[in-house]
């Protein structure tokens, strides 16, 4: 086994690691005080190549490997998880999607767009009545000649104001369960499409989620990718790699929630010594250490047998359940550490904590992952 990181790997990490402080740390308090969505920020994170990281060159991809990418959310989201959000999706639940499954039309005319970044994708699976229970759709495509009419709503869509494409899960086939769903692109333009207010949210503050209504929205027979009945075998497939993106920002998290505690811990005086000399905050930090190397070693693992097209969604599962939990309690311990002065936005900690907390429920939650493990342990 080699743990070290390719050159190109370690650039990957350098580069993202020096836009995030440098680009996003001046204003990340101020954007997630406010709910301002990052454009400038999202326009460099594209011109640096990170909004199709993993697409190939052929389709105006940066043709990296899925531990380049989680690297470099990693770097992202350990100091602004709501710019990682939305790199997360248009890489792993968009781009990844289309690359894989969409037609040459489908690449051409969106996904050289969407991974140079020039425009924005979105994935809508969930519906107001269904979550973790995917196949229950209501949402219904109606083939009319060389058109489908889509009618229903979609919620929790990351990026759902913000994009101007959406990948949108539908029924085609009543009464057959999920192998009546397929799978479509949805231009934003489109008449009848119509985007939701915000959400006002816990955490991630700074990124949109939203519903989005369709009605009697004409989708072009080019726009189905795959074929009729095969939308929940894509969605499936496609949250595995999406949950390594969701590990890696977990993970960002908690190496921030590290990284505050040991500064704080060194300078924060009490009883005339650094509180850093005190068992009890050295066996927090101890801690925290050991759960984030070991969370961090699961998901390159995911993110290595994907690179070689090896069964891997148990493996992604393990890694979001674990980087999720301990991206909690990384963000608890580092308020608790810092006292008074975590618990005011200023210090800007008391934002990981809320930033952590959805990492354990969207794009599969902790209990649907193990479900996923345990299926995997037991065929």
């Amino acid at each position: 086994m080699n743990f070290n990181l390719t050159e190109e790997q370690k650039l990957i990490k350098k580069t993202a690691r020096d836009f995030a402080v440098n680009e996003l740390a001046p204003g990340v308090i101020h954007r997630d005080s406010n709910k301002i969505w990052p454009a400038e920020e999202v326009k460099k994170m594209a011109q640096l190549g990170f909004m199709g990281i993993m697409v190939s060159n052929n389709w105006n991809g940066g043709g990296m490997d899925t531990v380049s990418y989680s690297l470099a959310m990693e770097e992202i989201a350990r100091v602004d998880a709501s710019a990682s959000v939305i790199m997360s999706v248009n890489n792993s639940l968009v781009c990844y999607l289309l690359e894989k499954y969409g037609s040459d039309y489908i690449k051409e005319t969106y996904l050289k767009q969407l991974a140079t970044g020039d425009k924005l994708g979105a994935f809508s699976l969930s519906e107001p009545q269904s979550g973790s229970d995917a196949s229950n759709m209501l949402a219904f495509a109606k083939r009319e000649g060389d058109y489908y009419l889509l009618n229903g709503t979609k919620n929790w869509v990351t990026n759902g104001l913000h994009s101007n494409y959406v990948i949108v899960f539908a029924v085609t086939t009543k009464d057959v369960g999920h192998k009546g769903i397929s799978c479509f692109i949805v231009d934003k333009q489109y008449e009848g499409f119509e985007v939701g207010k915000p959400e006002d949210k816990l955490g991630i503050k700074s990124s949109d989620t939203t519903e989005l209504y369709f009605s009697d929205v004409k989708i072009p027979i080019e726009n189905l990718i795959g074929n009729e009945g095969e939308g929940f075998k894509i969605a499936l497939s496609t949250l595995d790699g999406g949950r390594i993106g969701i590990a890696s920002q977990a993970l960002g998290i908690a190496q921030a929630s590290l990284d505050h505690s040991i500064s704080y811990s060194k300078e924060r005086q009490q009883f005339g010594k650094p509180i850093s000399s005190n068992q009890a905050i050295q066996n927090k930090l101890a801690n925290m250490a050991i759960e984030i190397e070991s969370a961090r070693l699961l998901i390159h693992k995911a993110a290595w047998l994907k690179d070689l097209k090896q069964d891997y969604g148990y493996m992604a599962s393990m890694a979001k359940v674990y980087a999720s939990e301990v991206a909690m309690r990384a963000s608890t311990e580092c308020v608790q550490i810092h006292g008074g002065y975590g618990y005011i936005q200023e210090t800007g900690v008391e934002r990981l904590m809320r930033d952590a907390k959805i990492t354990q429920i969207y794009e599969g939650t902790s209990e649907i992952q193990r479900v996923v493990i345990a299926r995997h342990l037991l065929k």
